[in-house]
């Protein structure tokens, strides 16, 4: 049979074929049939009493425009700003539901389908039309809907995957050609930058990322540029993903659920990417009832879901869809890849947002908030967020206690709130009592940059500083070390590390002082390996330093990066020396001193010797070369911190 031409499909005859009180479904993003729509506007009147289910479309939507409110109402799933606005004023309604239950609503009849309009490609060779970039739920209406009505549109691209449908189910259709919704670039913004920078100290080489489109993704993308094969689960994809495919970071070789295909729902962004999609056999789009379920999420090892949000309490309640009772998005996608990734082997759930915001006023406000405010919707509970990350650093939650998550969520707040959210905690009895914030990083980039290493072992380390919610590792660190080097190291005398005690020494003013940890990422756990710290003089012209690394730990150049960061930095801060005591039996360590051009001095005691670095000198070449590989990422005291 050969296959039939769109020309052979009639327009649809609206007021026959569309009855009041009927419910459509539109097919939304960049197959968002808009010829269609408007054709059908010039008959809502007539007809009366119409819904239309949506999710997220972009500009222009002339549906929603006032004439028609009367006429035809708007449900969906998904709010823009222009969207948002009608829902809260009472213009237009939303459904809130989960994008990978919203098929089976469908299907089930809980929202009832009587048509679907859809836009699709000319029918290829075998009759075939193609979805295009936006499949989501749409083959669940076409299945549940006893209309099926078409934008055939020239300009539409073939997709792979489960994105077509037969010209036969299409009752009526029009041939409209017209260029696809397009979503611009994100623009460089600096805070969302620093977001990237800190998600992407949580992503290995060989992970399955989701993540969406925006200003979060956008920093991630410029982060991911060093990583290698990466693959992509998500529900959304947008330019980035081509950008990062294009440069060879993403070739999904590592993934367990369709290794080698980019798995989405639907993309959305300019028109360069929807002629990078058309017959490009790398990408698989399917419904979200297979991209967000979370056990087709799990199936990937490795998953790390990035997703933004609009607000959180220290505790790790997470907002979604809406504050003080104003609905600005949706539930969306995000709950079914935070938990997918949590069930995940080796994933990791993200959550990502700026520090602060701008209210309706001018005026800024923390998105990290003691209490959230009334009418805030909460989508991720506390015990489903492991990482949420600011501009300001990573706080890592998954299994922590409270008082742990406040202290972390705290650290990455902006700072001009944190001494409010610290007095606000304090009433609430959600901190430690020794608990105090140290003084803010005097430098424009928010602190000492984070650096990701592997040593002669091949494991994965991170060298950062350490913070004031550290206390509990650095207690942990203590309790791990042998008497002997409890006695090396900090004195006959300390026998015991309290959780007050460790604070003290991890919550110091890092612009004056230095504290600096290589911490190992298990999981989204950290476990500090080695200590590195310095005091500074009186005269402000030197200071002390002392080390510590665990037993299990040495010989793999844990000490050796330790210092090379140390006099890195403390030559940035103008120091003339480095100093320490050390014991005349300790060899290791005076060996890697004297690499350093130390010059030896009789110690405070006849077992000791003292050794200075001059800053002056420099360092000799080839001195770091215990150190396989050496990156940089981000700024300031993460990556996790946890």
């Amino acid at each position: 049979m050969s296959p039939e031409s769109p020309t052979k499909l009639s327009p649809p005859p609206w007021r026959k074929c569309l009855r009041p009180g009927m419910r459509l479904h539109l097919a939304s993003g960049a197959a968002c049939p808009v010829a269609l729509v408007e054709d059908l506007l010039g008959h809502v009147k007539d007809i009366g009493d119409l819904e239309l289910m949506q999710g997220l479309t972009l500009p222009p939507a002339p549906w929603l425009e006032k004439r028609y409110h009367s006429s035809l109402k708007v449900n969906a799933f998904y709010l823009d700003a222009r969207l948002g606005e009608l829902v809260n004023q009472g213009s237009a309604d939303y459904s809130p539901a989960h994008y990978s239950e919203v098929p089976t609503l469908y299907r089930d009849g809980t929202i009832r389908i009587d048509a679907a309009l859809i836009m699709v490609s000319p029918p290829d060779a075998f009759g075939f039309c193609s979805l295009g970039p936006t499949v989501e739920w749409t083959p669940a209406a076409i299945e549940s809907a006893k209309l099926v009505i078409a934008q055939v549109n020239p300009r539409m691209p073939r997709t792979g995957g489960l994105s077509h449908i037969h010209v036969s189910k299409i009752h009526y259709a029009i041939e409209k050609e017209a260029g696809l919704a397009e979503l611009p670039p994100g623009l460089d913004d600096p805070a969302f930058r620093k977001i990237g920078e800190y998600a992407a100290q949580l992503i290995r080489n060989g992970d399955t990322l989701q993540f969406g489109v925006g200003p979060v993704a956008t920093g991630l993308v410029a982060a991911l540029k060093q990583h290698r094969n990466l693959g992509i689960h998500s529900e959304v994809i947008g330019d980035g993903v081509m950008e990062l495919f294009k440069a060879g970071v993403i070739d999904n070789s590592r993934k367990t659920l369709l290794p080698g295909k980019v798995v989405a729902a639907h993309a959305l962004g300019t028109a360069g990417l929807y002629s990078f999609l058309d017959t490009n056999l790398h990408f698989d789009f399917r419904p979200t009832d297979f991209t967000n379920n979370p056990i087709s999420v799990a199936r990937n090892n490795n998953m790390v879901s990035i997703n933004g949000a609009l607000m959180t309490d220290l505790t790790g309640q997470v907002v979604v869809d809406s504050v003080k009772g104003l609905f600005r998005s949706g539930v969306g996608s995000m709950v079914d890849f935070v938990r997918g990734a949590a069930m995940s082997k080796g994933g990791r759930p993200i959550i990502a947002l700026p520090s602060t915001g701008v209210d309706d006023d001018g005026k800024p406000f923390s998105r990290l908030v003691a209490e959230l405010p009334s009418g805030a919707g909460v989508g991720c509970h506390r015990s489903d967020v492991h990482y949420l990350v600011t501009e300001y650093g990573i706080a890592s939650l998954r299994g922590r206690t409270i008082q742990e998550r406040v202290q972390e969520l705290i650290q990455v707040a902006h700072p001009d709130f944190r001494e409010e959210l610290l007095e606000q905690s304090r009433r609430h009895h959600l901190l430690p009592p020794y608990f105090q914030l140290p003084p803010p990083w005097q430098d424009n980039s928010h602190g000492i940059q984070v650096r990701r290493l592997h040593l002669k072992d091949d494991r994965e380390y991170i060298l950062r500083p350490l913070g004031p919610a550290d206390d509990r590792r650095l207690q942990e660190f203590f309790y791990s070390h042998t008497e002997e080097t409890i006695v090396r190291r900090y004195g006959f005398t300390v026998t015991r590390m309290s959780r007050e005690r460790a604070f003290e020494l991890v919550g110091i003013d890092q612009n004056r002082d230095l504290a600096l940890a290589v911490v190992e990422l298990q999981g989204p756990r950290q476990v500090i390996h080695a200590v590195g710290r310095y005091y500074l003089d009186p005269d402000r012209e030197g200071a002390e330093m002392a080390f510590v690394v665990a037993e299990n730990k040495r010989r793999l150049g844990m000490a050796r990066t330790l210092l090379e960061r140390m006099i890195e930095i403390a030559r940035q801060r103008g120091l003339a020396r480095l100093w320490a005591q050390v014991d005349r039996d300790n060899s290791p360590m005076l060996a890697l001193f004297r690499d350093y051009q130390s010059e030896e001095s009789p110690g405070e005691d006849m077992h000791t010797v003292r050794i200075e670095i001059p800053l002056t000198k420099t360092s000799p070449a080839g001195n770091g070369g215990s150190v396989k590989s050496f990156l940089r990422f981000g700024n300031k005291s993460g990556p996790d911190r946890k």
